[in-house]
């Protein structure tokens, strides 16, 4: 971290905070001043004040974690959106239907974020994707989906990009702008996206709107599988099916917010 990006105030507070979300097992004083790039007074201080909040709590062997009072705002929160609320019929119909991992997510800049999850029965292998989440949006069939609807023109798609060459996590990843245009074209054509092993080796997706009505939801679902599994050509066979699920899980009266 250079001098001129260096934190200070309530910056530097958050920043710890969001480090201490990092060690699920705890860090030290020492390990997080690495971190974050601060004294160790400085970080303690920050640490005093999130503690005061119950936001952080040092256990017995003088390590630092998020405090239970963090996971109460965040789960709170979480439950009570009325998007979390109202998609998971649907989310929940679909895995009974598919036996797959199904995800809600909403685009955040070039990442997608996972609002939402059901995974299969206990027993059968799971995606190891996480609630709040990341992934690349251009890599995974959630983001494509969302990215097709703003992305509508070369020019746009060459500006999202900018000077920040994509990632490419598999092999089977689309990072040119001639490709993801191709591509966007044949999402809005069809109204459904795929990723076909782009993010993770051996995972196959199929992704739809959350919602008919798109001024409602501004994210999108969509079954992740094991390809060996649940092939692609299933999903998109289905695809019918997947869309009634969502529709008639999803789309329900504004009254049950």
């Amino acid at each position: 971290m250079t001098q001129e990006t260096r934190l200070v105030g309530t910056d530097r507070v958050l920043a710890v905070l969001i480090e201490l979300a990092e060690h699920p097992h705890g860090v030290t004083l020492d390990e997080l001043s690495r971190r974050v790039d601060s004294a160790k007074p400085t970080v303690h201080r920050a640490l005093a004040a999130l503690r005061r909040q119950r936001l952080a709590i040092q256990d017995g062997h003088g390590r630092y974690l998020l405090g239970d009072e963090f996971l109460r705002l965040a789960f709170a929160h979480h439950e009570q959106r009325p998007e979390h609320v109202r998609i998971a019929p649907a989310l929940d119909e679909l895995c009974r239907r598919f036996a797959e991992t199904v995800h809600y997510a909403v685009l955040d800049g070039r990442d997608v974020v996972y609002r939402a999850k059901v995974d299969p029965p206990t027993g059968a292998m799971r995606i190891s994707s996480v609630i709040g989440g990341r992934n690349p949006a251009h890599a995974t069939g959630v983001g494509k989906l969302l990215l097709a609807e703003r992305l509508t023109s070369m020019s746009e798609i060459v500006d999202w990009i900018g000077d920040v060459p994509l990632a490419r996590p598999t092999d089977h990843t689309l990072t040119t702008p001639a490709d993801l245009h191709a591509e966007f074209e044949q999402i809005r054509a069809q109204g459904f996206a795929v990723d076909d092993q782009e993010n993770e080796p051996g995972i196959a997706c199929l992704a739809v709107p959350a919602s008919s009505s798109p001024s409602r939801y501004r994210g999108a679902i969509s079954i992740s599988a094991l390809a060996h599994r649940t092939p692609l050509s299933t999903l998109i066979a289905d695809v019918e099916t997947i869309r009634a699920i969502v529709a008639r899980g999803s789309d329900r009266p504004e009254e049950e917010d």
